[in-house]
């Protein structure tokens, strides 16, 4: 009996091949940002995209909070150039960091997206900071 999941046969290996490559020059993960914060890396810029409010009531320390509405032109020239843009939002259930993306690269900046939000960064056991009182 032929599974559900062979349905659709894969796609060739050379085609799989390209197309995951491509993906990670869009996405990183909670892992690889939080090692490369740990490391303390500066080529990328590590942006929260949702409202203020939940960003401060809790963010991935060393992010910038910037909602995509408000990615201007303007705005974005105030960060040096070579760096590339990190964006995260809530987390799966969240397209706000899809959003934020989209600005950015219509921008002519490099961006990628932290897969998971939040929601993922937690799941890693990863913590948030707030501010303090």
């Amino acid at each position: 009996m032929k599974s559900l999941i062979n349905e659709i046969a894969p796609a060739p290996s050379h085609i799989a091949r390209a197309h995951f490559d491509a993906m990670l020059g869009f996405e990183t993960d909670c892992w690889d940002t939080h090692a490369s914060l740990a490391a303390g890396a500066d080529d990328f810029i590590l942006v929260d995209v949702r409202s203020p409010a939940l960003f401060q009531s809790g963010h991935i320390a060393g992010a910038i909070n910037i909602p995509h509405g408000k990615m201007t032109e303007r705005r974005m020239g105030e960060y040096p150039d070579g760096k590339t843009f990190v964006v995260y939002c809530a987390g799966p259930h969240c397209n706000g960091a899809n959003k934020a993306a989209c600005r950015l690269a219509a921008l002519g900046l490099p961006v990628k997206l932290m897969i998971g939000g939040i929601t993922g960064w937690l799941d890693e056991g990863f913590n948030l900071v707030t501010p303090k009182a």
